[in-house]
């Protein structure tokens, strides 16, 4: 099965026609399920992790209820975890360089890899399609108090 082009996915998410169901709605669900639940659902954004990552690292620990000791964070505990779970760690790892979603087929682990960077979607989209996507996710979340940066 070929991919489909970006124009094409970019189409279906904004028509909410996807395998998973429409993207917004998904998205949504669970930010509500996060204010509902906030002991039970944690709800983070990749560009709030990389502006604060070791905030957010130990924040995921306590919310897991098991949270750094204040000798563990003394000794640099966070810093040394944050970098083994790094974009870039991630991305070096053999698997993630040379393993598929499904033994011989399916997309390549490393598809799911392009630079970790924030913005970086800017490089990639037009800016027709940039501006149809703040649009549509300026309606798809108006109210509900949930934000992502988007320049």
């Amino acid at each position: 099965m070929k991919p489909l082009s970006l124009e094409k996915a970019f189409e279906s998410v904004s028509n909410g026609i996807q395998g998973f169901g429409p993207f917004g709605e998904h998205v949504l669900g669970y930010w509500k399920a996060s204010l509902d639940n906030p002991h039970k659902m944690l709800f983070l954004k990749y560009e709030d992790v990389i502006e604060n990552t070791l905030f957010y690292v130990k924040k995921l620990a306590e919310f897991l209820r098991c949270p750094f000791s204040d000798v563990e964070e003394k000794q640099g505990v966070i810093e040394e975890f944050s970098k083994l779970c790094s974009f870039e760690n991630m991305k070096d790892l053999e698997v993630n360089k040379t393993g598929r979603l499904l033994p011989d087929r399916g997309p390549k682990n490393s598809d799911y890899f392009r630079k970790g960077k924030v913005g970086d979607w800017t490089n990639y989209l037009t800016s027709t399609m940039s501006e149809s996507l703040k649009i549509l996710m300026e309606e798809k979340f108006s109210g509900s108090g949930l934000t992502f940066k988007m320049s």
